[in-house]
């Protein structure tokens, strides 16, 4: 079981840890404003970010669960797009933004979390073909072990890294994006492989080849 749960935290901080739109904003928090705040919007990220995980793991899950032929479409082309979704990360150049304004009442934050999660199809689309073909490849008695891991990867990511950046301000630069992008794209990449091989390892044995 522990080797779930460990590919469950490693993939949880794969898909939350590159460099997008929540997370320049919670680094752009974290460098301009006072840790209260930061841990506040820290918080409020997590949920969201924890809500649309579990959502995309258990939604595609329960229809994956209803036809092999899905099981496998997801798991074969799911993992074609991630590692897309991981070669883009090898590839992006994003850039810290300070003039961003972060100084917004708590309400606007919860409104912006949750429109860039849950209203934000590029992320229900990584979400669903990431973690719904890791779904495809987890047995049904490890799965709540590998989402629970997962959705702690946030905690400890949304958390630790405000709290870094907030700590060593003075050191964080566009330098240190790009190396979060290259190890998180890497590791995504690995895993998309990974995926595509046990899909192809269900298809033979499903077909007998």
């Amino acid at each position: 079981m522990f080797n779930y749960i460990l590919q469950g935290f490693l993939l949880g901080m794969a898909y939350v840890a590159p460099i997008g739109t929540q997370n320049l904003f919670v680094i752009n928090t974290a460098l301009t404003q006072r840790y209260k705040r930061v841990l506040l919007t820290a918080l409020i990220v997590t949920f969201f970010d924890v809500s649309l995980s579990v959502g995309c793991f258990y939604g595609v899950g329960a229809i994956m669960d209803r036809s092999i032929w899905v099981k496998l479409f997801v798991a074969l082309i799911g993992s074609l797009v991630v590692i897309w979704i991981g070669i883009g990360l090898l590839r992006s150049h994003d850039e810290m933004d300070t003039s961003v304004d972060t100084n917004i009442p708590v309400k606007k934050i919860i409104g912006t979390a949750c429109v860039v999660t849950w209203f934000n199809p590029q992320a229900i689309v990584d979400g669903t073909m990431l973690l719904g073909s890791a779904r495809a490849g987890v047995p049904v008695e490890f799965q709540t072990p590998f989402i629970i891991a997962c959705a702690m990867a946030s905690v400890v990511w949304w958390f630790g890294m405000s709290s870094l950046v907030n700590l060593l301000s003075s050191a964080f630069s566009n330098k240190v994006l790009r190396i979060i992008n290259l190890i998180c794209g890497a590791w995504i990449v690995f895993y998309g492989c990974k995926l595509f091989y046990s899909g192809l390892s269900m298809a033979n044995d499903y077909f007998a080849w």
